[in-house]
């Protein structure tokens, strides 16, 4: 694997360059695998723009519809003082916000200046405790945690006794490894849907799945919906619980975004799973670990920053505001807490949760039978980048490849969509013979039907 490309990208006191061409780079070289796999070949070559990178770690803030560019953070999330310190809000989703507000006993219609008055009197964890009882979302901030999350939790399942052989794999062009490939889509926000949005970029067939219970984005689906299909099952409900059922019984991948034992009820838990389908690969992700007392916790990317310290740590950094409203938040000036260039334990995770389930698919047919099951979580990436990656002394850029500076419009393009014309980064993925785009753009947020291709 060779990097190369402009080395000024995703600025940070912490390895986060590092982090983000380290992680589209085993998912690349995970692809070029399985096409050399599928077409009898020798493995191709890795190479990976560091460019196409952060413009990809990034790409929710590139994506432009008609012209319009989607706003980041809403106006009651981000970093707050409290009356010992700071607190960071998400507050994105109309629910969420209701539940902050209620909460911290303030009208639905509370303004961010009276939610600020409310935060600056409370103790931040006492906010951080409201909010979780009353199922919204504040956390406070913290110094840097010595904890250690695993990075990826890996097991095989019936394997040894070969007792859940796989179904066999024809050829596949080298641009379109996983061609053919069954994807069951349970995700959403930003890691699990770049995790898809990857697997269908390499030919998956990746059918999302949400509850019409539980609305999404548009603006986040548009970014994230390259590629695949969208439909909308309420699994509470017999008939819709059926049409799942079929789905899974050929699927050969689920990838699941929702928070440790949150869909055991629905007969989803990795146990009910591989008892009825020994040889499925099950990829799960959550934001804060497997185990512990934070488990079942909700979180996003920017809480989890604030939670384990990376926020803390940013301060001393005049780290990039994400948005207007950030900026006035987020200066790192001050003891104010700063910010990561990107959502990069978002996009991270994603693309190592891909990595795996495209490792996973040759290593059944290479290596040995079976079902797989993996687990990630937004923890785990973030104290990989606090602990695990080393700081580079100097750019590591190949002798003879010129660099230049960075300027993301050489890895954006424009595509027509059911949402209008879109502007969009391009995909960062990097072997020889990859996929340059998407073979389609998204589609309107839950309008496919619920079945395979």
């Amino acid at each position: 694997m060779t990097f190369h490309g402009p080395d000024d990208v995703l600025p940070s006191g912490l390895p986060v360059r590092r982090l983000a061409r380290a992680t589209v780079a085993v998912c690349s070289l995970a692809a070029a695998e399985l096409a050399a796999h599928r077409g009898g070949a020798p493995v191709p070559a890795v190479r990976v723009d560091q460019g196409a990178v952060a413009t990809a770690f990034v790409s929710e803030r590139h994506l432009a519809i008609d012209g319009r560019t989607p706003v980041g953070f809403a106006p009651h999330s981000g970093f707050w003082r409290t009356a010992d310190g700071w607190v960071r809000t998400h507050a994105n989703y109309p629910h969420h916000r209701t539940r902050l507000l209620s909460a911290l006993g303030l009208a639905a219609d509370a303004g961010p200046e009276q939610l600020a008055e409310v935060l600056r009197g409370l103790p931040a964890e006492q906010i951080q405790e409201r909010a979780y009882e009353a199922g919204a979302l504040a956390v406070a901030v913290a110094p840097v945690s010595p904890a250690v999350h695993p990075l990826v939790e890996h097991r095989e399942i019936g394997a040894a006794a070969g007792s859940a052989p796989v179904r066999p794999l024809g050829e596949a062009p080298v641009d379109r490894p996983a061609a053919g490939i069954r994807v069951l889509d349970l995700t959403r926000v930003i890691a699990g849907p770049v995790a898809t949005r990857t697997l269908a970029l390499l030919g998956a067939d990746v059918l999302r799945i949400d509850s019409p219970r539980l609305p999404e984005a548009e603006d986040a689906h548009a970014d994230t919906g390259f590629g695949k299909r969208s439909t909308r099952l309420d699994l509470a409900e017999p008939a819709d619980h059926a049409v799942f059922e079929e789905l899974l019984a050929t699927a050969d991948v689920v990838v699941s975004g929702y928070r440790p034992g949150s869909l055991d009820a629905h007969g989803l838990g990795p146990g009910a799973l591989f008892a009825r389908r020994p040889d499925l690969i099950l990829a799960q992700l959550c934001a804060w670990g497997w185990t512990g007392p934070w488990a079942g916790r909700r979180g996003f990317d920017s809480l989890v920053q604030a939670g384990v310290g990376i926020a803390a740590h940013e301060a001393a950094h005049e780290a990039a505001p994400e948005t207007a409203h950030e900026a006035a938040h987020d200066s790192g000036a001050d003891g104010r807490p700063g910010v990561l260039p990107a959502q990069a334990l978002d996009h991270g995770t994603g693309y190592l949760v891909a990595a795996a389930v495209l490792r996973a698919l040759t290593d059944q047919r290479t290596h040995r039978p079976g079902g797989r099951h993996l687990r990630f979580s937004l923890a785990g990436t973030a104290s990989w980048l606090l602990h695990g990656i080393e700081p580079e002394a100097e750019p590591e850029v190949p002798q003879g490849v010129p660099s230049g500076p960075y300027d993301p419009s050489q890895w954006l393009t424009e595509t027509d969509s059911a949402y209008g014309r879109l502007r969009h980064a391009l995909p960062p993925i990097g072997y020889e013979g990859a996929p340059a785009d998407w073979s389609r753009p998204p589609g309107r947020w839950g309008t496919d039907e619920p079945v395979w291709l």
